[in-house]
């Protein structure tokens, strides 16, 4: 279907101008705009009818244009309808769309009303709104189709001619605001230029003014220097006027002064008027101070000047009744702050104390006043200081009751010095010195006084006993002074005492006790050592002899077992030890210093236990001689009677038992030793290294000293473990050559099924074996006790073989024998060591050699050739060793092996 256009214009149509060609520039383009959208409401719901109309009448342009043609013939008033355009509409918030509007309602009225027509199907009808507010419908299609042959937008003429006239007049206006903007434009030009003339009048004004202003400024600038130097030459002036002046009265009182020595009757009414003390304190000390002076410039000494008529001797005579004037003076200004002091006058006090401090800087005043306090001059307080720490008659004197006593003293102290301060701070210009000296006569003479009876140092030679305390309750008795002195001063210094080192003045009334500090802990270390030793050696000789003995019929006895080693008394070491290395903390501030006490002190402990474990271990040692002393005394030959051996046996029994006891007990001690050394090495892990590591080389000087203080103990558990080791061999021995028969390997041949049990000795030795080592497991640890237990099985290992020599096997007896060393092979697997494991499984192939037929032997060792000498003896051994001839089959047996 084509799409409507535009109608061409007439072709006698003038062109537009220039000015209607730009306003139709604009407008046009927005009427094309909206015919398009008429046309488009209009011809869309009637789209195939228009098609059928335009193809049956021919060309619809033609007839639009004669419609055209006709409609504006019948309306030729058009263009002569005014247009009212003024500047003011295009002011203020200007819309291109509103004044298009407002040209065009009165032509296009029938697009003003709002459609809503809704139309069912496939067609629908859109609204559309303009940006002045009004709505544009579409025709419906009925009316559409009975106007066919009118033009469809005849009101284009009328818009055209509206749209010129409105661009002419748009062209008018435009030339108005030009001119305008012309004469404004010369109006600005006019009064610029004349602004930038006043401007430039101003700026020469101004000019001038700054410079008027900087001279201005300089003259008063040197005006003022003028005048500060004619004040500074007036203030010298009078400076030296007013100097003058003093010198004339300072020589005029002088001249007083320069009378006869010691006349001092007819001084001015200044110097003996007590209200003006302060004024002759004054000018006196300034007499005196020139006098001395003067003399000093002449280099004469007072001997020589005496007998001289000279300038100077007069001076001296002077400088002589100045002096006793000013001790005149100070005395009598001293009574004065006596007086105020007693009524507590803290105005008057503060006045003398003021002129005092003219004479020596008030030395005396400060000094005169701390001495006149009562804690230091009155005696019932320094008893009741006595009493309060001591107790009465010292009957209280413990540590802990000194220290609440000195807690008590010291805060009663600490108070007092307060209270003073108050009155110091109050009275003196320079209270810091006053409280310096008070502090310092407190420390000095009330806390001395009290430690001098309070610490009495002991001699090292001769110690006082421990029924007196020993050297422990003196040690404890400094340490607890010291840090409660250590308090008060820190108390005294957050009350105030001046530039006093009240720390270090602290110190020194410890330093005698200091000196020999670690001396005297280390001697208490041994003092402590040596008593707790006496009162256990009189706690074992308390404890009643046990009666386990053979009667003594049979002239023999065990004692009692040993003192055995207490950990609990270790462990009481330790605290001492801890307890000195407090006070070594305490008294030592220096790291090095530290380091030397402490090691010294770790020292003593080193040697305590190494001491008392050694003893304790060679005690159990002797436990174990005197075990083994009793079995060699019933060893009996083989040619005694049955009665004797009867007897021996029973003793042997009891030496057996003495031994295993021994052995056990042994153990316990090689148990707590271990234990002790333990707690050692913890302690100085925890408490001691950390106090070392500071000083290069103290940490491993003292490991050095542990090694070598624990190497005695440890030769005494070694040799120790050797006698444990040859008792239970010797039990052993015993039980073997007890137990064993020589039917146990030689059993007849009398057709009974052979015994498959371990033989009765075998059984014996193994429970005992079992019995006594427990001890031994529970005791050692580690690599002792592999070394132990390892030794151990290689002894039993021997001692069986030497004990099998004896005895002749045959075949069931091979079968008995090889049962017993499962027996002892299973025993000591709980060893845990491999090279025993490793002979008792070889043991077992030897006694295969009882066993097997004579022509089976040399299968036997071919892969273990390492026993082919034992495997020689136990052949030896053999029930048929010669009826076989076993010698000569084995001795050709082994040269053609080797």
């Amino acid at each position: 279907m084509a799409q409507p256009r535009l109608p061409k214009p007439e072709p006698n149509q003038k062109p537009p101008s220039n000015h209607e060609a730009i306003a139709l520039s604009f407008l046009l383009p927005a009427a094309q705009r909206l015919r398009r959208e008429a046309l488009f409401r209009q011809v869309r719901p009637a789209a195939y009818k228009l098609e059928e109309h335009l193809k049956g009448s021919g060309s619809m342009r033609e007839a639009r244009d004669g419609s055209k043609k006709d409609m504006h013939s019948k309306n030729p008033s058009v263009s002569s309808l005014p247009l009212i355009l003024d500047v003011d509409d295009f002011k203020g918030d200007f819309s291109f769309d509103a004044l298009f509007g407002n040209l065009v309602n009165d032509l296009l009225p029938s697009f003003q009303e709002e459609e809503s027509d809704s139309i069912e199907g496939h067609n629908n009808i859109s609204n559309d709104v303009f940006s002045n507010g009004h709505l544009r419908g579409q025709s419906d299609t009925i009316k559409f189709s009975q106007g066919l042959s009118t033009p469809l937008f005849p009101e284009v003429d009328k818009l055209l001619t509206l749209f010129k006239d409105s661009s002419q007049e748009l062209v008018d206006l435009r030339k108005q605001i030009d001119g305008k903007l012309y004469n404004l434009k010369k109006d600005v030009a006019a009064q610029d230029s004349k602004h930038r003339k006043t401007l430039a009048e101003l700026e020469k004004g101004v000019d001038g003014l700054f410079d008027s202003f900087a001279r201005l400024d300089s003259r008063i600038s040197s005006v003022g220097q003028t005048a500060a130097k004619i004040g500074d030459h007036l203030q010298s002036a009078d400076a030296q006027r007013e100097t003058a002046s003093q010198t004339i009265e300072l020589i005029k009182y002088l001249m007083e002064f320069n009378g006869s020595p010691g006349d001092l009757m007819e001084l001015s009414p200044l110097f003996s008027d007590d209200g003006r003390v302060a004024e002759a304190a004054s000018i006196a000390q300034k007499l005196r101070s020139f006098a001395e002076e003067d003399i000093g410039r002449q280099g004469i000494s007072v001997p020589s000047i005496v007998g001289n008529a000279t300038a100077s001797r007069g001076l001296e005579v002077a400088v002589a009744n100045l002096q006793d004037y000013c001790n005149e003076l100070e005395n009598r200004l001293l009574s004065r702050f006596d007086a105020a002091s007693q009524r507590r006058e803290l105005s008057t006090m503060a006045e003398c104390a003021k002129i005092l401090s003219q004479f020596n800087r008030g030395t005396s005043a400060m000094q005169h006043y701390v001495a006149t306090r009562p804690m230091f001059i009155d005696v019932e307080i320094m008893n009741a200081d006595t009493r309060l720490v001591l107790g009465e008659q010292g009957l209280q004197a413990t540590p802990s009751n000194v220290a609440r006593g000195l807690s008590s003293l010291y805060k009663e102290i600490t108070d007092t010095v307060r209270k003073e301060a108050a009155t110091i701070m109050a009275v003196f210009p320079s209270p810091n010195d006053v409280m310096s000296i008070l502090v310092q006569r407190v420390l000095e003479q009330r806390v001395t006084a009290l430690l001098d009876k309070l610490l009495m140092k002991p001699s090292l030679v001769n110690i006082p006993s421990m029924e007196e305390g020993g050297l422990l309750l003196y040690l404890r008795m400094l340490a607890v002074a010291y840090e409660k002195t250590q308090e008060l001063a820190r108390d005294l210094r957050a009350v105030g005492c001046g530039d006093l080192d009240v720390e270090g003045l602290t110190e020194s009334l410890f330093s005698v006790h200091k000196e020999e500090y670690p001396e005297h802990e280390q001697a208490s270390l041994r003092q402590l050592y040596q008593a707790k030793m006496e009162e256990l050696r009189a706690e074992n000789q308390q404890v009643p002899e046990s009666s386990g003995t053979i009667g003594r019929s049979k002239g023999a006895s065990v004692s009692t077992s040993p003192q055995q080693i207490s950990v609990t008394v270790v462990t009481e070491f330790v605290r001492w030890n801890e307890e000195a290395i407090s006070r070594c903390t305490l008294f030592s501030s220096q790291p090095a210093t530290l380091a030397t006490n402490v090691k010294a002190v770790f020292t003593c402990l080193l040697d305590e236990v190494s001491q008392y474990i050694t003893d304790g271990l060679e005690r159990a040692r002797d436990s174990l001689t005197e075990a083994a002393a009793l079995r060699e005394r019933f060893v009996l030959g083989t040619s005694v009677s049955r009665r004797v051996a009867a007897a021996a046996a029973s003793a042997a029994e009891a030496a057996a038992a003495a031994g295993e006891s021994s052995f056990k007990s042994f153990m316990v001690a090689v148990q707590r030793c271990g234990s002790s050394v333990a707690i050692v090495q913890q302690y100085f892990a925890n408490s001691i290294s950390r106090l070392l590591l500071p000083v290069d080389g103290a940490h491993a000087a003292s490991c050095e000293e542990m090694s070598t203080a624990m190497s005695s103990a440890e030769a005494a558990a070694y040799k120790g473990l050797q006698q444990c080791i040859e008792t239970v061999m010797a039990e052993v021995e015993r039980l073997l050559s007890a137990e064993q028969k020589a039917t146990d390997y030689r059993s007849p041949d009398d057709g009974i099924a052979p015994d498959h049990r371990p033989t009765i000795a075998c059984t014996r030795v193994v429970a005992y074996l079992s019995r006594v080592l427990e001890s031994a497991f529970t005791a050692l640890e580690g690599l002792n006790k592999q070394a132990f237990l390892t030794e151990l099985g290689n002894r039993l290992h021997k001692g069986l073989l030497n004990h099998w020599q004896k005895f002749t096997f045959n075949p069931s007896g091979g079968l008995r024998l090889k049962r017993d060393i499962t027996e002892y092979g299973e025993f000591v697997r709980s060893f845990n060591a491999p090279s025993v494991d490793e002979n008792f499984e070889l043991l077992g192939i030897l006694a295969n050699v009882f066993i097997v037929a004579p022509e089976s032997l040399s299968t036997l060792f071919e892969g273990t050739p390492s026993i082919r000498k034992d495997a020689q003896k136990f052949i030896e051994l053999r029930e048929d060793y010669k009826s076989a001839k076993l010698a000569s089959r084995l001795s050709s047996l082994w040269q053609s092996s080797s």
